[in-house]
């Protein structure tokens, strides 16, 4: 491509012809994207015209201004993501979305986190994606779809054959969306990762857990799974690590702000043991306790080197617990990123992850605790690092290009995107 069209040009020749007027948000990211060069062009670009994380407030994007948006880039082909988070769209939004998607063939991503899109609009988009070829990593987080809305992504997952990486947390996504998303996954090869954090579940049999645990057994394409506050218990950790056993994809699991106690922890300590794929392991808000970090602490020194990252924050873990992990750290190199942040820091853990960190075996930018001295006491302050910190935003005044707060995309990375 020789010659890079003029994005606000044409937006503001659309806005005329259709009559609308100019949203002066996305007139001010089209003037900044025309600055590009000509090598990200050719690349690729994302367009990101989120709505939130602004220093300056902006004109959110409506339905109307999606209008115009679409019909610029039928003919931005270099435009390969699209970030419209925070915005206020709705299911006619939904729709002009859905019609753009049947007949783009340049977009890979699409960021549609926390809109106002429902049911029908839900409806819209999935179906799109049955005839989709290009778009690579959909999300939809917060959005309201709810049980019946879920319903038309778990059937898309049967169709569509391209789609790698999916979020539908926060969705409001119940019982009977995720045994069907799990039974599509059965049989899809393309998936790579999918959130379904936050579901609606008013059991406590965790019969979810248990189709997921059966759809870990069968799919050898996942990379990626996030279960947070899928009110697991013990016997729900028992029945993915006994799918675990039969997995030999799965890099990243997602576990966090659930019931785990030690008990079920032991069952991971046991699968840590033998697994040789797991990269990630994310406990953050569980209450696993002293002798669940013992369990942890002695599968990751004796046996595991395949774990990298290790997140155990807020998991009422004491002096014990946390001087037996940074000792599992000592003889496990491979170890490289652990987060304890939350938990009850004695004079042990604070000398013992002083040492860690002073010797050079635990880097700064791969925990979130620094250790600082008063009068000759050694105590452990927070980092802003993590696996995903910025999962529900990004700073809009500097560019995310350290790995540090969100070590997950650096470790097992599935997208580019966040």
């Amino acid at each position: 491509m020789s010659v890079c069209p003029d994005l606000h040009q044409h937006y503001v020749q659309v806005c005329q012809n259709l009559g609308q007027p100019e949203n002066p948000f996305i007139a001010h990211v089209l003037q900044e994207a025309d600055k590009n060069d000509e090598i990200i062009w050719t690349k690729g670009f994302t367009l990101k015209i989120a709505g939130n994380s602004h220093l300056v407030p902006v004109q959110r994007v409506t339905d109307d201004n999606l209008q115009v948006l679409v019909s610029v880039l039928r003919t931005a082909a270099f435009v390969t993501g699209l970030d419209l988070r925070y915005n206020v769209l709705t299911d006619a939004g939904a729709k002009t979305m859905a019609t753009f998607l049947q007949e783009n063939s340049s977009l890979r991503y699409l960021n549609l986190m926390f809109n106002n899109i429902g049911k029908s609009g839900a409806e819209l988009i999935a179906k799109a994606l049955h005839r989709n070829e290009t778009l690579l990593h959909m999300r939809m987080t917060g959005n309201k779809i709810g049980e019946k809305g879920g319903m038309f992504f778990a059937s898309m997952l049967q169709i569509n054959s391209t789609l790698e990486k999916l979020d539908l947390g926060d969705c409001d996504i119940g019982v009977q969306c995720l045994i069907a998303t799990a039974s599509a996954l059965n049989l899809n090869k393309s998936v790579k990762a999918i959130n379904l954090n936050r579901p609606l579940l008013f059991s406590q049999e965790e019969e979810t857990t248990v189709h997921l645990a059966l759809m870990l057994k069968n799919n050898s394409s996942l990379v990626e799974l996030h279960l947070c506050k899928h009110e697991m218990k013990n016997f729900g950790v028992e029945r993915l690590c006994e799918a675990l056993y039969e997995n030999s994809s799965l890099r990243y699991l997602d576990l966090a702000c659930n019931k785990i106690t030690s008990d079920g922890v032991k069952f991971l300590g046991k699968l840590l043991k033998w697994n040789q794929t797991l990269q990630i392991l994310d406990l953050k808000a569980n209450r696993i306790e002293d002798d669940g970090a013992i369990y942890l602490s002695e599968a990751l020194a004796l046996y595991n080197r395949t774990l990298q990252v290790l997140s155990v924050v807020s998991n009422n873990i004491s002096g014990k617990g946390l001087v037996a992990l940074s000792d599992a750290m000592k003889t496990n190199t491979e170890l490289s990123c652990i987060y304890i942040w939350g938990n009850k820091f004695d004079e042990a853990t604070c000398m013992a992850f002083s040492e860690l960190i002073q010797m050079g075996r635990l880097k700064l930018n791969c925990t979130d605790v620094e250790p600082y001295e008063v009068d000759g006491h050694t105590y452990l302050a927070e980092l802003s690092h993590g696996l995903q910190k910025h999962y529900y935003w990004t700073p809009s005044y500097w560019a995310v290009t350290k790995k540090d707060a969100n070590a997950s995309l650096a470790i097992a990375a599935v997208s580019e995107y966040l």
